[in-house]
């Protein structure tokens, strides 16, 4: 057979104790899967097996020794699965959250890093984690993009973006407390997150997408009755960048915007804090939304929504969102792949 010509996208099964080992089984057991891309499930082989129980499915896939082995492999319409031991029945108690949970989810996802930093991996996907059990397992920062971050090496503006259908949206600043977000507001920053966003949209396969920009205060500020940010810092922002070529507009109130998104006029939002996006976009289509990683070297993406804990191992989870997260990480790792193919071909 022919050796594969396709990205490597790895997927890893999530918190053991949630739903991500179904979603998974789910997810490949869909018909064309498999074409768009050269997929290793990384993880613990008893949690996939558990995965595949649940959701009533078999997947059938080829063994991988290491990551570096998996672009050369033949072709045969299968997944590979990287065995990574790192948790054992005995400790995860489904739906509830752990400190052995979070250290395993730790250890896979850094294994695809390693993976990625090393060339052999051009996506990652994973499936839901848990973050007060990644804490309790050894996290040490806010979130797991500030892990990716750290791991990857990435000195640059990094922030993630969250995505429905054609919508994506990115924020300023994200999981802080909302009497901080005010601080956080910057026309560097903001500049930042609309370039790095519309960069992203076009990696992902939208060639020329608009960007609208939210104002902070209610009404956009009221001309300044209601705060100044919007006349300091955000409408300078979104004039630096339209004077430098990108197409966006604002600032817009955020209690308008999401409208004018839906009917089309802009592809990408860019929020000044996480629940002014998080509550349209999750409102919007909360089973179906994803979450993009942006600013790593490597794409990243996972469902927006979480472990379920409370459906945890009854079979009952949706694949929608876990579908469009592999699918956007496919697009991306292939535009990522394809361009370290033409930089190697001119050197």
């Amino acid at each position: 057979m022919m050796k594969t010509a396709k990205p490597v996208v790895a997927i890893t099964l999530g918190d053991p104790a949630g739903i991500g080992p179904e979603l998974i089984a789910k997810l490949l057991s869909q018909p064309g899967i498999t074409d768009q891309a050269n997929i290793v499930v990384v993880g613990d082989e008893w949690v996939w097996r558990e995965g595949q129980r649940v959701a009533g499915v078999e997947v059938p896939t080829e063994v991988a020794e290491s990551l570096a082995g998996v672009r050369s492999r033949s072709d045969t319409g299968r997944p590979a699965f990287l065995r990574v031991a790192t948790i054992s029945p005995d400790q995860v108690e489904i739906g509830q959250a752990s400190a052995d949970c979070g250290a395993s989810v730790l250890r896979v996802l850094n294994a695809c890093m390693d993976g990625a930093k090393a060339g052999e991996v051009d996506a990652i996907c994973f499936a839901p984690l848990n973050k007060h059990a990644m804490k309790l397992g050894g996290l040490a920062h806010e979130d797991e993009l500030h892990h990716f971050a750290e791991y990857l090496g990435v000195d640059g503006y990094f922030c993630e973006f969250n995505t429905l259908g054609d919508l994506w949206t990115s924020r300023v600043s994200s999981h802080i407390p909302l009497k901080d977000a005010a601080q956080m507001l910057s026309q560097e920053r903001i500049v930042a997150a609309a370039r790095l966003i519309y960069q992203s949209l076009q990696a992902s396969g939208h060639p020329e997408p608009k960007v609208a920009v939210a104002a902070f205060n209610p009404h956009g500020g009221d001309g300044g009755v209601c705060g100044r940010e919007e006349i300091d810092i955000i409408a300078p922002a979104v004039q630096q960048l339209r004077g430098s070529g990108f197409p966006v507009d604002g600032p817009f109130p955020a209690d308008t915007i999401f409208l004018k998104a839906r009917d089309g006029l802009y592809q990408a939002i860019v929020t000044m804090y996480h629940d002014q996006g998080q509550i349209a976009i999750k409102l919007m289509g909360f089973s179906k939304g994803v979450t993009v990683q942006g600013g790593l070297p490597v794409p990243i993406t996972t469902p927006a929504h979480g472990t379920a804990f409370d459906i945890a191992g009854k079979g009952a989870a949706d694949v929608n969102a876990i579908c469009n997260a592999f699918q956007i990480a496919t697009r991306m790792g292939l535009s990522q792949w394809q361009a370290r193919q033409r930089s190697t071909a001119t050197h």
